[in-house]
């Protein structure tokens, strides 16, 4: 059978669990007080600038990165090469 909450109804707590709960509300109320002062001073702080890239800057870059490609090809030719040699030496094994 349900019971039904009304006037009448009683709830008895020790003083422990009430502390608990007054304790757990005061942490939640300073931390939402600590939270909107935080967002009310980044709110002040000045915008973070954007670096800017210049043309030389980004040209390097890619430069860069071309040849760390071009040598990764490299690399990657070469290695295939030492796997048909390796290859060759095991089936000769056989």
């Amino acid at each position: 059978m349900a019971k039904q909450i009304g006037e009448n109804t009683k709830i008895t707590l020790d003083l422990k669990t009430i502390g608990m709960a007054a304790t757990g509300l005061g942490a939640l109320i300073s931390m939402w007080f600590v939270l909107q002062a935080d967002i009310a001073e980044a709110k002040e702080l000045p915008e973070p600038l954007a670096p800017e890239i210049t043309r030389m800057e980004f040209d390097m870059k890619d430069q860069l990165v071309r040849q760390t490609i071009m040598t990764t090809q490299e690399d990657v030719t070469e290695i295939k090469e030492d796997m048909k040699r390796i290859e060759e030496k095991i089936d000769k094994l056989k």
